[in-house]
């Protein structure tokens, strides 16, 4: 039987990352939630306090890993379902590519600037 053999054959890996950073910035959430019911943004300076604790400053960064992954995977899973040309979808995946990655660079630089 010869088997025809199409697409990146992504799959699981991409499905289980999703599932996994959809978790991640599910916890971030309701961390962020909590703070905030907790008083954690009632002046500038709660907020800076919250900010500035070692684990919040890594889940933070864990959270805009996570984000950027996740909306890297979904991104390019819709050039690569919807842009049949193959230039274009490749200008595509790096204008995507180039934004996420300095989005991140951006967030992080934020979240160290504090």
């Amino acid at each position: 039987m010869n088997r025809i053999v199409v697409g990146a054959h992504y799959g699981l890996k991409d499905w289980l990352a999703q599932r996994i950073t959809a978790v991640v910035m599910a916890a971030y959430t309701l961390i962020v939630l909590a703070a905030v019911m907790g008083g954690a943004t009632s002046s500038q300076e709660a907020w800076r306090a919250f900010m500035s604790h070692g684990l919040i400053r890594f889940f933070t960064f864990l959270f805009i890993v996570s984000l950027c992954y996740h909306a890297w995977v979904g991104v390019r899973d819709i050039w690569m379902d919807y842009i049949k040309p193959t230039g274009i979808r490749l200008f595509l995946h790096a204008l995507t590519l180039l934004a996420l990655i300095g989005y991140a660079g951006w967030a992080i630089q934020i979240i160290w600037r504090l």
